[in-house]
Formats: structure tokens, sequence, C-alpha cells
């Protein structure tokens, strides 16, 4: 006689395994989508920070365009006018300007 909720090992198994399927598809999926672009991204952001040097034009996060005159571990020093020098964070700094005005891509 068959009672409800009384199943054997193997079939039991099995779906399980078929309700996990799903799921670790939309892991696959998420992290293909999003997970990879952000971390290349983030790499790409490091090597910015890590590669300014005095002279070159930047864009803050803020929207601040100024010079880099001086780098120090955490922040960057820019000059936005003749006498105006702003220390701003590293990380605050979003992109090199090429000469042209328009964002340097690395």
């Amino acid at each position: 006689m068959f009672l409800y909720g009384q199943s054997t090992n193997g079939a039991a198994q099995t779906s399980m395994l078929g309700a996990l399927i799903p799921f670790i598809i939309i892991f696959a999926i998420f992290y293909l989508l999003i997970i990879m672009p952000a971390r290349k991204k983030q790499k790409q952001h490091q090597a910015l920070l890590s590669s300014l040097k005095g002279g070159e034009r930047v864009i803050t996060a803020g929207g601040i365009f100024g010079t880099v005159t001086r780098v120090m571990d955490d922040r960057v020093e820019i000059q936005v006018d003749t006498n105006t020098k702003l220390q701003v964070s590293k990380s605050s700094v979003s992109g090199i300007m090429d000469a042209g005005g328009s964002e340097k891509s690395r």
C-alpha cells in the first residue's frame, strides 16, 4: 500500500538534484553577467589608480577636472586653477583625460 510522504531513497535524491539545478543555472548566469564584468572593471580601476603620476589630467567622481601635482599613498593633490590645489582620495579619481579633453581608455 502506498502512503503519501513515503518514497524510496533513490527517488528523493533525484528530486533534490532536480530542484537544485535551476538555482545552479541562475547562479551561473548571475556570475557571468554581473560578477565577472564588475571584477574586471574593478581591476582596471585599481590599475589606473596605481599608475597615476604628476602632470596627468584627471576627473574625479564628483566631476572636478584637474592636473595631478603630487601623488601620495592614499590621496592625490590636483591643481584645478592657477592658485587652487585640492587633495582628494585616490579612489575618487574616476578617469584620466587626454589632451583633447576626452577620457582615455586603458
